[in-house]
This record gives structure tokens, C-alpha cells and sequence, in this order.
């Protein structure tokens, strides 16, 4: 597999080029440098042998039909837009390896075709709105998100039509009934995988997730002439609140809890803060322990506030239940890592992914790849050479137990 996974790495790595920034890569949804990606990756599938189209969200489509082909087809991909100043690897590594898992059912002799998808948008880097490809794959895109404007106050349907696509069609994008299911690869974007020197793992679920947005409001005053006692200081409200959260989070198994944004008002080194906002995200795989806790965080927020003389407003932005992945799959995938000599590791993703809003139309999977460092959105992010191959390995057992489950 050591020849493979160079040509995997190389491939993300030729792609990285495609961007829309000289030296960085930033590849937002159907700009100019998806058409070279398309391009580039259309070749590579019809070099094998498969039949390549785009459909009316922008997302390529190879489907490869062995001759003599039974039954449903198995599906298999990532995305390939990417956040400004990205890496190479975030969601381009599971299209290049899709394309592999073709070649080797190929060589398999698989008795199911095979569909490879390089989603068009999961990053919601241009409309703020993320997986535009998978909501029109899984059939959930909703016609009102047309209207959503970018940046530069192009809608999200002139982008469609200035891409030669037709947004009417989207709905046609959906899949049909003749799917075995989806499976993802996707670089892990954290630091497990690298702390249990381990090169994959089997994701059993995504996390589910809520994000609010908090404001404290105080009084802001001078710093100098306002004694101690009678001051009601925003910014020292949100501070004991931040580290509350912080608490919560560590004495909850599984849970994560961020503070990522604040700001205060009017933010002068000789001025009280009179009003801070703050963002929280909250994810936990288990959708009870996550609403829980946001309700003993806002609880605390509120306690905190009329302790220190402040008043609390928040308001919930996003309330993402988690979403389990299919259990014969994952043990598929799980089955396949230990006939491959390696520990069935399983873990939770706490970072969203294509195959989470797939999954509410067919069976899905994922198998995660170690990130070294535990870097991801970032140029330095990477992967081992090592790692690929292990994936592959897997993927080849997989493959093959699944032609003898399907076959």
C-alpha cells in the first residue's frame, strides 16, 4: 500500500495548488479554482473507468459499474472546498482515497458499483451556511438558502448559474433508493489518534452541538475614582463565568465547552467594560449530557450576573442533535481494523462532517486518520505516509468482507 498512499498524498497535495490565493490555500464554494479540482479529478476517474458528472449543487460525481453489477452501490467521499489559509488534507484526503477504494474494488472484482462524491461545500467559508453538496445529496436542501448572499452580494443561485449549473435542479442531486451506504475518511482534526500512537479509528458518532451567545451589562465607569465595592463590571462577570464553563467541561466525561469570541465594550485600559458578549459551544455525543450542561451554564451565567449587579440576555444560535453512526458499518469498519493486525479504536467526532447529514438518508460510516500534531485549518496540517497506508489496508478488507455480505 506504500505506493498508494504516496499517490493519495500527492494528489492532495497537487490540489492544494487549486486555490483562490497565490502561496495559500483557500478554495471557497464553486470559485473559480473548483473548476481546475473537477477538472483534475474527472481524469482520474474516467483513467478508471468511471463515468463522471456534476450535479446542479456543484458536487462531482464518478460511479464506477463493474460488469455484471448486483444490487445497491456503495458511496464514498469527502468535500473539497476548504477554509481561507487551509491544509491540503481536510476533506480532499477522503475524495483521493475514495478513488482509491475504487481501484481496489477493481482488483477485488467487486460485484457492486461504486459512486465517489467530492461534495462541492462543507466549510459555509462563502455563505455562511455549511454542507450545500451533502443537504442536496442526502435531499434536504432547503430552496430558501438561494437567496443567501456572499461577501462580494452574490447569491448563493447566481453562483450556481455563474457556474453553468441550473439551482431549479438541485433537487435532483438526491440520492435514489439504491444505496448500500456512505462511508467518509477524513483526517481526525485533533490530537487523540497522535497521543495513542494510533494510525485510525472508526468514528461512532458525531457530537451533537449547541452554540448561544451571551451579553453581560454592566455600568462602565472610570477605574480610578470607582471603589471596588460599588463597581458593576461586565468584563469581571464574563470572566468568572468563562471559568465556570471551562470546570463544567473538565468534570463531565465527553463533554467540550468553548468560550471562543468575546467582546467588551468600550474596551479602554482606564474604563470599567460596561458590556461584554461572548459566544459558548457546547458538544457532547450524547445529546442529553450537552443540554444539560448548557442549562446548568446559563443557569450559572444568571447566578453569576445578579451576584456581581450585571444583567444577562443570551439567546441559542444553533441546537445540532448528535448524530449516530450505522452500527454495521462502523463494525465493518471495526471488523476490517482487526483482521489488519490494528486496535479497533472507536471515538466520537466532535467536529461536524459531511457524513452526519448524509446519514439521515442511508446508512453511514467514517474512518478517521491520524493528524499529526493534531493540526487541521492550518497550511502546516498534514498526514503520515504510515497512516494512509493503514487506511487502505482497512479499506481493502472492508471492501472485501463487504462483497461477500452483498455479493
Amino acid at each position: 500500500m506504500k505506493d498508494r498512499a504516496q499517490s493519495v498524498i500527492a494528489t492532495c497535495r497537487r490540489i492544494a495548488e487549486m486555490s483562490e490565493e497565490p502561496g495559500r490555500t483557500t478554495r471557497r464554494f464553486l470559485t473559480p479554482p473548483v473548476r481546475d479540482v473537477h477538472e483534475f479529478l474527472r481524469t482520474r476517474m474516467e483513467s478508471l473507468g468511471m463515468s463522471a458528472r456534476m450535479d446542479a449543487a456543484g458536487n462531482l460525481r464518478g460511479l464506477w459499474v463493474p460488469t455484471g453489477a448486483l444490487g445497491k452501490r456503495l458511496i464514498v467521499g469527502s468535500h473539497i472546498d476548504s477554509v481561507p489559509n487551509a491544509g491540503a488534507f481536510d476533506g480532499v484526503l477522503g475524495v483521493a482515497l475514495a478513488l482509491e477504494w475504487v481501484e481496489l474494488a477493481q482488483e477485488l472484482k467487486l460485484p457492486f458499483p461504486i459512486e465517489v462524491i467530492a461534495f462541492s461545500e462543507e466549510e459555509g467559508v462563502r455563505f455562511g451556511v455549511p454542507f450545500i453538496g451533502s443537504r442536496a445529496v442526502a435531499g434536504r436542501f432547503d430552496a430558501a438558502l438561494l437567496a443567501l448572499k456572499d461577501a462580494d452580494g452574490i447569491t448563493l443561485a447566481d453562483a450556481i448559474r455563474a457556474f453553468e449549473l441550473d439551482p431549479s435542479k438541485i433537487g435532483e442531486a438526491a440520492l435514489d433508493d439504491h444505496v448500500l451506504g456512505f462511508v467518509e475518511m477524513h483526517i481526525e482534526q485533533g490530537p487523540v489518534l497522535e497521543a495513542e500512537s494510533l494510525s485510525v479509528a472508526a468514528v461512532t458518532a458525531i457530537a451533537g452541538q449547541s452554540r448561544l451567545k451571551f451579553s453581560f451589562q454592566g455600568h462602565a465607569n472610570h477605574v480610578g475614582t470607582t471603589p471596588m465595592n460599588l463597581r458593576r463590571d461586565a468584563l469581571a462577570a464574563a470572566a468568572e463565568w468563562i471559568v465556570a464553563v471551562e470546570a463544567k467541561a473538565e468534570s463531565t466525561a465527553g463533554l467540550v465547552a468553548t468560550v471562543g469570541k468575546i467582546d467588551a465594550e468600550p474596551n479602554a485600559a482606564n474604563v470599567i467594560a460596561g458590556s461584554v458578549s461572548l459566544s459558548l459551544d457546547v458538544r457532547h455525543a450524547d445529546d442529553g449530557a450537552r443540554r444539560a450542561a448548557v442549562d446548568l451554564l446559563v443557569a450559572r451565567a444568571q447566578a453569576i450576573a445578579d451576584k456581581r449587579g450585571v444583567t444577562l440576555d443570551w439567546a441559542q444560535q444553533v441546537d445540532q442533535p448528535a448524530v449516530p453512526m450505522d452500527e454495521h458499518l462502523t463494525a465493518d469498519l471495526t471488523n476490517a481494523m482487526l483482521a489488519a493486525r490494528m486496535p479497533d479504536k472507536r471515538m466520537t467526532s466532535g467536529a461536524g462532517h459531511d457524513a452526519m447529514v448524509i446519514a439521515a438518508s442511508v446508512p453511514a460510516a467514517m474512518l478517521f486518520v491520524r493528524s499529526p500534531g493534531g493540526i487541521s485549518h492550518h497550511p502546516s496540517e498534514t498526514v503520515r505516509e504510515e497512516d494512509v497506508a493503514a487506511a487502505l489496508h482497512v479499506a481493502r478488507i472492508f471492501l472485501d468482507r463487504l462483497a461477500a455480505r452483498f455479493g
